[in-house]
C-alpha cells in the first residue's frame, strides 16, 4: 500500500521543488488503509517535512510489531537537498526508535551524525535506536561497491561498480529490503537479496531522459536465486 507523504516535479536530472501532504491529509490517507489491512513491514522514503515525520511516527507507534526500512533521503541524485535540520532532528528522535534498517548512502550516514568513520557512523545510528543500519557504498571510488550491514555482527557484500548513475537506486534497494522482510526472510538473507535485486535491476537500467539511468525493476528473477544470503 502506498500512503503519499509530497508531491515532487522531478525528472532523471535532479528534483526541483517537493510539496508535502498536509499532515492531516496524510493521517487520513493512512488511517482509510490501515483501518483494512495491517501490515507487516514499512518502508519510509523521502518526507518532505517535519510535520509529516512526526505523523509517521504516529502510525509507526500503531503498528508495533512490524518491520520498518528507513531510506533517509537528504538530497536528490542532482543535488537538491530534500531534507531540512528540523526534519533530520524529528527523524533522529522519534523514527530511528522504530527503524528495523536504516538504508544511508555513505554521505547521507556522515551527514546524519558528522562522524567520517563508516563504523563511528553506524554506532552512533545505532545508539540512536536503529537496530541496524544497512550503508551503501555507492557514492565511493572503486571498481567494486561495499555495501556493510552493522547489527549484533556486522557483515559486508561487494558488488562490481556499474557504469552509471541512477534514479532511484536507494529507493529500489529499501523497497526491496522492505518486500523480502515482508516475506519472512532472515535480515541477512533479505539484506542479501535487496542488494541482488537491485543491482539486477540497475544492470539492465536505461536511458530514458537527460540525466540518470532509470533501473529496469522487470529484469530480477528472485525465484531463480538461491537464498543463502550471498
Amino acid at each position: 500500500m502506498t500512503v503519499v507523504t509530497a508531491l515532487t516535479s522531478q525528472d532523471t536530472v535532479n528534483v526541483e521543488a517537493v510539496w508535502p501532504q498536509r499532515e492531516c491529509d496524510f493521517m487520513a490517507q493512512a488511517e482509510c488503509l490501515l483501518n483494512d489491512i495491517q501490515p507487516v513491514s514499512v518502508k519510509i522514503g523521502l518526507l518532505g517535512s517535519a510535520d509529516i515525520a512526526r505523523a509517521v511516527a504516529e502510525i509507526l507507534r500503531r503498528l508495533p510489531h512490524a518491520c520498518v526500512v528507513l531510506d533517509p533521503i537528504l538530497a536528490a541524485g542532482g543535488g537538491k537537498p530534500l531534507a531540512r535540520a528540523e526534519l533530520m532532528d524529528v527523524m533522529r528522535a522519534e523514527l530511528f526508535p522504530r527503524v528495523t534498517v536504516l538504508t544511508p548512502n555513505t554521505i547521507e550516514a556522515r551527514a546524519l551524525v558528522g562522524r567520517k568513520s563508516l563504523d563511528e557512523c553506524a554506532e552512533e545510528l545505532r545508539r540512536l535506536g536503529c537496530k541496524n543500519v544497512l550503508i551503501t557504498g555507492t557514492h565511493d571510488t572503486g571498481e567494486v561497491v561495499i555495501n556493510r550491514l552493522y547489527g549484533h555482527t556486522a557483515r559486508e557484500w561487494s558488488w562490481p561498480r556499474l557504469p552509471h548513475t541512477y534514479h532511484g537506486s536507494g529507493c529500489t534497494l529499501a523497497s526491496a529490503l522492505a518486500g523480502f522482510l515482508a516475506l519472512g526472510q532472515p535480515l541477512e538473507t533479505a539484506a542479501y537479496s535487496a542488494q541482488r535485486f537491485t543491482f539486477e535491476a540497475l544492470q539492465a537500467g536505461y536511458p530514458l531522459g537527460r540525466g540518470q539511468y532509470m533501473p529496469n525493476r522487470a529484469a530480477p528473477r528472485p525465484e531463480l536465486w538461491e537464498h543463502d544470503a550471498g
